[in-house]
């Protein structure tokens, strides 16, 4: 098992990304069932991708099992943490302390994978001046600064659909690189800045679509 990943992460394909953390849920359980090694059929059961597609997308990463032993349960924790860059600290903001806002504010889960949410920002005069699960909430006439001294680099966008790209605007415009998009708008980015889109209501549509269309799907 190598100590370090020897390809940036832009040279792993976004399907294989997006299933490393599944595997790393998984790790994580069986190290606190004091599990020590473990194939890559078993994490394929658990987490229904073929285990000749697993071992695929860990050999993006040097990351190889033993015959007959399998994979070091520790070890592939530590080095998939690391790879997916949740050991590395990243302080964020929340741009639109509402529900989901707030919400997230609150989840200190966040910082178990490298993200601590430091304040939060709302044009609403009900909610600036306040705090939120420990964090302060400005008015967006504050972003830039607040942004710079606590060395910001990613915002995540909860704001009504309307106000996506106006916001994303003044997020990247503050400096801000990697823009978390909560919102169903698909805003528009520069070239130098990062953005994931995690549209709830999306989500919500698909399940309803397989809820009515085709049961067995779920």
């Amino acid at each position: 098992m190598p100590k370090g990943c020897p390809i940036t992460r832009a040279h792993l394909p976004e399907p294989s990304l997006r299933r490393l953390p599944w595997y790393l849920a998984f790790l994580t359980t069986l190290r606190h069932e004091r599990v020590e090694f473990v194939s890559s059929t078993r994490i394929a059961a658990e987490v229904g991708v073929e285990a000749s597609q697993i071992a695929k997308d860990l050999s993006f990463l040097d990351i190889r099992g033993k015959t007959r032993i399998g994979y070091e349960v520790a070890a592939l924790e530590s080095a998939l943490r690391t790879y997916l860059g949740f050991d590395e600290p990243h302080n964020g903001i929340i741009v639109g302390v509402g529900s989901l806002g707030s919400a997230l504010m609150a989840d200190r889960g966040l910082q178990r994978y490298g993200l601590d949410i430091v304040a939060g920002f709302d044009i609403n005069p009900r909610i600036t001046g306040t705090v939120v699960a420990s964090r302060p909430v400005y008015g967006m006439d504050r972003l830039a600064e607040i942004c710079r001294t606590w060395d910001v680099s990613i915002a995540a966008v909860t704001v009504p659909v309307e106000n996506a790209q106006s916001v994303a605007d003044i997020i990247m415009d503050a400096g801000i690189k990697a823009i978390w998009n909560f919102t169903p708008c698909r805003i528009r980015v520069r070239d130098n800045v990062a953005v994931q889109n995690t549209s709830i209501y999306s989500h919500l549509a698909v399940m309803y679509n397989r809820l009515y269309s085709n049961p067995s799907e779920l």
